[in-house]
């Protein structure tokens, strides 16, 4: 339950957001802030590390404890924080570029290891800040200022990955209903473990085909009672659609320990808490003399 009323202008910094006019970003800014507001969150109950991105320029405009990382070094980061406090709520955001290019490594061995983060993915398939280059999610065949010609390859699949990597909350949403993208997001916080949200976002700028147009004629919401998510075969199914049909809400959610709960150091409690012990390393000093 919340602690108290919270309005989602709360988490607002006294910066404005500097994203082209009608950029998806504000969508899940808007949804993102929404959510912690109907969580009662005050800004230092929670941590938000960012990569680098037009995503990650929204650590200028959320009010809590912020990290702007590396690029495609945001997940390693709010790892070690979550290990080094268990209590504290972590929340990663991060695009397309940063978090499966850059990042894809650290995405496919986060998903293994289940620890306790929610890791927020703007999927405009473009690399926005740098002008438009081609992302690991651009189409085939479609034309970037990386790729005057086309993409040669075939995009990778977050959605698909995600499930295949052992993801247990895995998620999609669309920027342009930040109604079911707030509910995603408090679903995704809730999970006990990683917790895998692909927000589909728009690039006004640099994207002129997956438009927000063309995602509303294809999005699709998963109505929770007909579809079983904690069915992975056909999680499979629904992680493939695209094109004319693509789904939005839990695409596969399973519940499994999560990492910190078999680290046997942190099983009576978060390393932040424990008091440090003096250690005798002289013996394995001389082994290097």
């Amino acid at each position: 339950m919340p602690k108290t009323q919270k309005d989602f202008n709360d988490y607002n910094t006294e910066v404005k957001p500097t994203w082209c006019p009608g950029c998806g970003d504000f969508g899940i800014w808007t949804a993102l802030r929404m959510a912690i507001a109907d969580l009662g969150w005050e800004p230092h109950d929670f941590l938000v590390v960012y990569g680098i991105g037009c995503s990650g320029n929204m650590a200028n405009f959320v009010k809590s404890y912020g990290f702007h990382g590396l690029h495609g070094r945001a997940l390693p980061v709010a790892i070690g924080a979550k290990l080094a406090n268990q209590d504290l709520k972590i929340i990663v955001l991060g695009g397309d570029g940063d978090g499966y290019g850059e990042g894809g490594n650290h995405f496919i061995h986060a998903l293994r290891g289940n620890v306790d983060i929610t890791y927020i993915v703007h999927d405009n398939q473009v690399y926005g800040l740098t002008k438009g280059q081609m992302s690991p999610t651009t189409e085939q065949g479609q034309p970037t200022s990386s790729t005057p010609e086309g993409v040669i390859e075939q995009p990778i699949n977050p959605v698909a990955l995600a499930v295949a990597a052992g993801g247990t909350f895995v998620a999609q949403g669309f920027a342009g209903d930040t109604l079911q993208l707030r509910e995603l997001i408090k679903q995704a916080i809730a999970h006990p473990g990683f917790a895998h949200v692909n927000v589909l976002q728009p690039c006004v700028t640099f994207n002129h085909h997956n438009t927000f147009s063309w995602f509303m004629k294809r999005v699709y919401k998963l109505e929770p009672g007909k579809y079983e998510s904690g069915n992975k075969l056909k999680a499979f199914e629904k992680a493939l659609e695209w094109g004319e049909k693509i789904p939005t809400g839990i695409i596969y959610q399973e519940i499994r320990h999560t990492y910190e709960q078999d680290v046997s150091e942190l099983k009576k409690q978060s390393l932040l808490r424990q008091a440090l012990k003096k250690i005798d390393i002289s013996k394995t000093l001389a082994k290097f003399s």
